[in-house]
């Protein structure tokens, strides 16, 4: 990406603003009037055309003025974009939100009322990716007999799951030898976590309790699945609101982003591979052809220091970065604190 000077820079962070704000193509009278600038209107248009000749700027129509290219809001995320803070109300609202979070039990419930909430505040599309049960760690299993030839076994996770299998029961093993099979398990594996639990371990379980083979396999076969189970947990806040976006008036352009609001696997995935502290994909960075006229704004959540999922934030390219990043951090933040004391 070719360096900008001084001057070049400023321009572009006035279009870039001023595009956000009106949605409407820059010309340089524009940028003179508003942004008080002591360029003339032919300089200041001379440095237009050099930065659409650079790919920062596009010229939608050859009378009108110049919008924002994906180069140019990737180097004013980059390095332009200062900090937002949110208004009196809108902290207030979130406290609010957070201080009866703190009355609920569920990582489910808390996760669609964050969702709800990051819509609200940035009036866009939230995505918040619920905690993967293959990131989650092991609190208990249990064996509950259904008759003298079935179990059921009851995986149960910190972050809330319940998975469960019914199983067959060796006919040589009495209540008391299944007590204690499921006891050294929970001795073994409780507090590990189930991405974690490698194929060594597991052999050395089994290596263990060679003599309960077949119920032990059974047992460690519904682990096995955990970690390599991807679950489809997106919860979304605001859909209709990409509607409100001039850029996708036309509902021919937006249905294939709308029908992918349905899709939970594709977003999973989408969300997972964001999971590395706040991130910013704008346009054709993200991995979903649908979402190449968007931009997405993530930030990963924390459960007892281990990231758990992503809470994220979708507009057009034209968002309101800076103040998106700083609802996405504070969220993410009051979000760890809530986990943490669950």
């Amino acid at each position: 990406m070719t360096a900008l000077n001084e001057r070049k820079q400023k321009i572009l962070h006035a279009v870039v603003t001023d595009y956000i704000v009106t949605a409407e193509p820059v010309g340089s009278r524009t940028v003179s009037r508003r942004y008080h600038t002591d360029l003339s209107a032919a300089t200041i248009r001379n440095e237009m055309a050099d930065l659409e000749e650079l790919g920062y700027l596009t010229q939608p129509h050859t009378s009108a003025g110049r919008i924002p290219s994906q180069q140019g809001y990737r180097f004013y995320v980059d390095s332009l974009m200062g900090v937002a803070p949110l208004a009196p109300e809108e902290e207030k609202y979130l406290s609010g939100v957070y201080l009866q979070l703190r009355k609920m039990k569920e990582i489910d419930q808390i996760i669609q009322h964050t969702a709800k909430a990051l819509s609200l505040i940035t009036n866009y599309t939230s995505l918040v990716l619920g905690p993967q049960l293959r990131r989650s760690t092991l609190k208990q299993l249990h064996l509950v007999p259904l008759s003298e030839e079935r179990a059921l076994v009851v995986l149960i996770t910190d972050t809330g799951f319940i998975k469960n299998k019914i199983i067959e029961l060796p006919q040589a093993l009495n209540e008391d030898e299944l007590s204690r099979i499921v006891g050294y398990l929970n001795e073994q594996l409780a507090g590990k976590s189930i991405e974690l639990l490698s194929a060594a371990q597991l052999k050395q379980l089994r290596s263990e309790l060679f003599h309960k083979m077949d119920l032990l396999e059974q047992m460690l076969l519904l682990l096995d699945e955990s970690s390599s189970e991807s679950e489809s947990r997106v919860f979304l806040g605001g859909t209709s609101n990409i509607l409100n976006q001039p850029e996708f008036k036309d509902l021919e352009k937006v249905k294939h982003l709308l029908a992918l609001f349905e899709e939970g696997e594709r977003l999973s995935f989408m969300l997972e591979t964001t999971m590395d502290g706040v991130s910013i994909r704008i346009g054709t960075e993200n991995r979903l052809s649908e979402m190449n006229e968007c931009s997405l704004v993530t930030a990963t959540y924390m459960l007892h220091d281990r990231p758990v999922g992503a809470i994220g934030v979708l507009g057009p390219t034209r968002m309101e970065y800076a103040k998106v990043v700083t609802v996405i951090e504070k969220i993410s933040n009051k979000l760890n604190h809530l986990l943490d004391v669950l």
